[in-house]
């Protein structure tokens, strides 16, 4: 079967192309089409439909923009409300794909409208199910995502559900059959997945942990809610914006590929209030940048940590880039629902520096000055995930996982040195770039963080297997 499965490494997610007889279907697509639109034109094929398995909460899907520019019928499962046009399917309900089909199977639990499709070829056999946020590899959806969106349903409840859509109408299905999940390991949308992105059903089966043949409902509810955490606060917003709709990506594009020299800049800054969000790499952005900028890079979980720690996702935006990354940063941002860049600056940090701009720094040190810090009773904050923090840390140090860090600021002295770190360095910039625009300034930051740390001889714990990476 002609299957192609479209993976975004920083977002975790699997988008999926199937294409028959000059008709392709997309399913769970990211905000920017583009590419399923060059994808469909190679084939020569139309695609007739967009698929979806839920009302996502980790991304803004592109189903709209999708059905707008091609003409595909938007299909959800039973129980979704969108406030636009779209097929609701039936439990069991069929569609054709060329000589494909594509089988609406209901699996409510991680949200109540959770669908599952299976694919069946030419021939009528089954080749795989799209399972979006219900099964993953070695692990499934977490059921306190989007509860209250639409259903008052408690997370126990959301969970009992689940149970009984894998035990009812997963678990039946044949071994041979492919799992093609929405996401990978690093998604906040499970807690334990494996770093496959596709398996074998029957392989799911004996390995995943919420399969077990014997396992209870109690045991199930018990296991699946266990070492879950506070999900990213965007998450209900983009829950709303996909079921209510959105702008068109090539609006939100338009309004903010807007080139601003320095002085246009400052004085945009000044007016507006926007946030100036530099999206360079760390150990760039420690070198200089523009005063009070928060440094989220692109070569990280961009998206992921501007949806955690900017609050307001119609926050206004100003964008630092190197030259030539402005879109891309853009197109990230609207993945998560943050469409309110108003501008980014022309030249990038290089233009600010030959205009004579003010700028600040932050103080990086290597591991083997961690260490000689250290041991003089210097305070260091990690703030790598909890669970990262409990499977092996320094000792003594205090765990201020960086999702938490406005609600922990008085942890934090203003009036003597401290170091901060992370498991590389990414993190540790982004929480130093904030405690600067607060105002903390006696601090460093550990170049290469636990990483280089663990090669000294500083003191730690022994490591204990995390039962979740949330």
């Amino acid at each position: 079967m002609k299957i192609e499965q479209i993976y975004t490494g920083c977002l975790a997610h699997a988008a999926y192309y199937i294409e028959n007889n000059g008709e392709a279907a997309i399913f769970d697509p990211l905000r920017e089409v583009q590419p399923y639109l060059n994808r469909a034109a190679k084939d020569g094929a139309k695609i007739k439909y967009v698929f979806e398995t839920h009302f996502h909460a980790d991304f803004v899907s592109g189903h709209l923009d999708l059905s707008a520019k091609t003409g595909a019928q938007i299909v959800f499962g039973p129980n979704a409300r969108p406030d636009y046009d779209a097929v609701i399917a039936e439990d069991g309900q069929e569609f054709a794909v060329g000589n494909y089909t594509v089988k609406a199977l209901h699996t409510p639990g991680h949200n109540m409208e959770s669908t599952t499709y299976l694919l069946i070829d030419e021939t009528g056999k089954g080749h795989g199910i799209i399972t979006g946020d219900t099964l993953f590899i070695g692990d499934v959806g977490r059921p306190d995502l989007a509860r209250h969106v639409v259903f008052e349903l408690t997370q126990e409840k959301l969970a009992r559900h689940l149970f009984r859509s894998l035990r009812d109408k997963i678990m039946p299905l044949p071994d041979d059959l492919i799992v093609y999940p929405n996401h990978g390991a690093g998604s906040a949308c499970g807690k334990k997945m494996s770093k496959e992105t596709t398996d074998t059903l029957g392989n799911q089966k004996k390995t995943n942990y919420a399969l077990r043949a014997d396992m209870t409902e109690d045991e199930f509810v018990n296991e699946v809610l266990n070492g879950l955490t506070a999900p990213p606060g965007y998450f209900p917003k983009n829950v709303v914006m996909n079921m209510k709709g959105y702008e068109s990506l090539d609006n939100v594009l338009k309004r903010a590929m807007r080139p601003l020299n320095p002085v246009e800049f400052e004085v945009t800054a000044n007016i507006t209030g926007a946030l100036i969000l530099d999206v360079r790499n760390p150990e760039v952005f420690a070198k200089g940048f523009i005063p009070n900028s928060i440094n989220v890079g692109l070569n990280g979980s961009f998206a992921t940590w501007v949806g955690e720690l900017v609050m307001d996702i119609n926050q206004k935006i100003l964008l630092v880039a190197e030259p030539g990354q402005e879109e891309e940063a853009m197109i990230r941002l609207s993945r998560v629902g943050y469409d309110h860049t108003i501008g980014y600056l022309q030249g990038g940090y290089a233009a600010w520096v030959a205009a004579n701009k003010p700028f600040d720094t932050v103080v990086r040190i290597s591991a083997a000055d961690f260490e000689e810090y250290y041991n003089a009773g210097v305070p260091v904050f990690d703030v790598r995930k909890e669970s990262e923090f409990n499977a092996e840390h320094v000792v003594g140090v205090t765990n201020v996982p960086l999702k938490t860090i406005y609600e922990h600021l008085a942890l934090f002295p203003k009036d003597k040195k401290f170091i901060l770190h992370c498991a590389g360095g990414y993190r540790s910039m982004i929480a130093a770039s904030i405690l600067r625009q607060l105002g903390y300034g006696g601090f460093a930051d550990v170049t290469g963080g636990y990483t280089e740390i663990s090669k000294t001889n500083v003191e730690r714990t022994e490591y204990v297997c995390p039962s979740t990476l949330l």
